[in-house]
């Protein structure tokens, strides 16, 4: 059963140009770097939020809540300032970050699924989803394959409707969370968790109880699984659910008294028990002497939601979640995809440095190879950031591309500074410089037909049609 270790917040406050796919083996100078910086093979930490702006966080300019915790890591790390999620939603997003893999390529590239799939429903509705193929490398499946220990705390959301379709079966050797397809294992104050293919009660939570919240369950189970293996190379990835709606809290804490809405305060709180989280998890490696041994990454998995109902407009844009940047979660324009990308690792990473290189989830699986120092082939569409990250050297250009199928499909992909969009329900192109124009003002597609040209045969070379999303150009 489980119960909440439910740490002090306020103390702990207190205290504070190669395109498309390659088949990789670990560069010579990814190599040196990485062996040159450990004796071992470094632990490694991915920390995802869930519909978390990039200005939700005060080291990239929020002003109303405070992230103390996580500013910190940016002040002791790297700060990327044009970092990007796979996709504009959760479960798509969360496949490329796992698997390596662009929307044009992935297995899941949407929350639902065209054709193919497992039918279930999504409360009353009926819909298909689909699901991480048998046999599919992950991220965690190839870290395992070199010595790693892998864990998964929280939200998995690659499962779809497919009870084979589990972490356990994809590389993770412990599972801490919840699936899609076991209603109550969701939600803020969940009544049952998994732990790996076993349900365990939630203390005090049945049958509409409180007494335990989702993100302190992911917290303090994370912080367990890095006590429990100190002695071993370990990958851990820590998925928050928040601040994703509804926006619900055990308490409003410091921000009850300011005047604004009840969903206001609910969010920034969220945010602040995230934050809070990562304190903890940052406190446990130091307590565990591990910190010098451990990069940590910190992110989200698309821009913020504001929709389908206005509040959620509100809530976002009362806070300026998306600050200068056009779009929404579920949108491919730079509001949708953007997020929040920090890397810390003491002695390893510079300290203070901010990047402006672009980068997106499918290079966590190049990179993770490079920072082990392992050269294992592997097809992807990322690249290793290790160069990058211990200031070995920066990335030649490249394509980054995505797709999505809400509310049906559309294009966009980025090289340099040019950014091009097929609109959802349309044919015509549009075209960005995001150098000049990060909030994708002005179309400049008429001023660029070369340039439009070029791209466009990108955005269909790039689009693999499969059995889920079965869409061809």
């Amino acid at each position: 059963m489980i119960r909440s270790i439910r740490m002090n917040r306020r103390t702990l406050l207190a205290g504070t140009a190669a395109l498309g796919t390659v088949t990789l083996g670990l560069s010579e100078g990814a190599a040196h770097a990485a062996s040159k910086a450990v004796s071992r093979a470094p632990n490694i930490i991915y920390i995802i939020a869930d519909d978390l702006g990039v200005y939700d966080l005060g080291c990239y300019g929020q002003t109303r809540i405070r992230t103390p915790h996580i500013d910190r890591m940016a002040a002791q790390g790297m700060k990327f300032t044009q970092a990007y999620g796979g996709a504009p939603i959760c479960s798509p997003s969360r496949c490329a970050l796992m698997t390596g893999r662009h929307m044009g390529h992935a297995s899941i590239r949407d929350n639902f699924a065209l054709a193919g799939g497992v039918v279930g429903y999504k409360g009353k509705e009926q819909i298909r989803r689909a699901n991480l193929f048998d046999q599919e490398p992950t991220v965690a499946s190839v870290l395992k394959e070199q010595g790693y220990v892998t864990g998964l705390v929280g939200k998995w959301h690659l499962d779809g409707y497919n009870p084979d379709a589990i972490p356990t079966r994809h590389g993770f050797d412990e599972f801490h969370g919840w699936l899609t397809q076991t209603e109550k294992t969701q939600g803020y104050f969940p009544e049952k968790w998994y732990d790996g293919t076993t349900l365990q009660d939630v203390a005090g939570n049945a049958g509409g109880g409180r007494a335990v919240y989702e993100t302190d369950i992911v917290t303090d189970q994370s912080c367990d699984f890095i006590r429990r293996h100190r002695q071993k190379p370990f990958f851990l990835t820590v998925a928050y659910n928040a601040p994703h709606s509804p926006h619900i809290t055990p308490t409003e804490g410091d921000y009850a008294g300011e005047p604004w809405g009840a969903r206001e305060k609910a969010y920034a709180a969220m945010i602040e028990f995230l934050d809070a989280g990562v304190g903890s998890i940052l406190q446990t490696l130091e307590a565990s002497g591990l910190d010098n041994d451990t990069i940590v990454f910190v992110s989200s998995d698309h821009g913020p939601r504001s929709e389908p109902t206005a509040e959620q407009t509100e809530v976002v844009t009362f806070f300026n979640s998306h600050g200068p940047l056009r779009g929404y979660k579920r949108e491919l324009y730079e509001g949708g995809i953007r997020v929040p990308l920090i890397a810390r690792w003491p002695s390893r990473i510079a300290a203070g440095t901010t990047n402006g290189t672009p980068v997106y989830h499918p290079d966590l699986l190049p990179t993770v190879l490079g920072l082990a120092g392992r050269s294992v082939p592997v097809v992807t569409d990322g690249r290793d950031l290790t160069p990058v990250l211990l200031g070995q050297g920066e990335l030649p250009e490249r394509l980054l591309y995505w797709e999505t199928y809400e509310p049906s499909f559309w294009q966009a992909a980025r090289l340099g500074k040019w950014k091009i969009v097929r609109p959802v329900g349309s044919s015509r192109l549009e075209l960005y410089d995001l150098t000049a124009d990060p909030g994708e003002k002005r179309d400049v597609a008429a001023k660029h037909l070369e340039t439009v040209r070029e791209l466009s045969a990108l955005l269909v070379s790039e689009h693999r049609p499969s059995r889920e999303y079965p869409i061809a150009l």
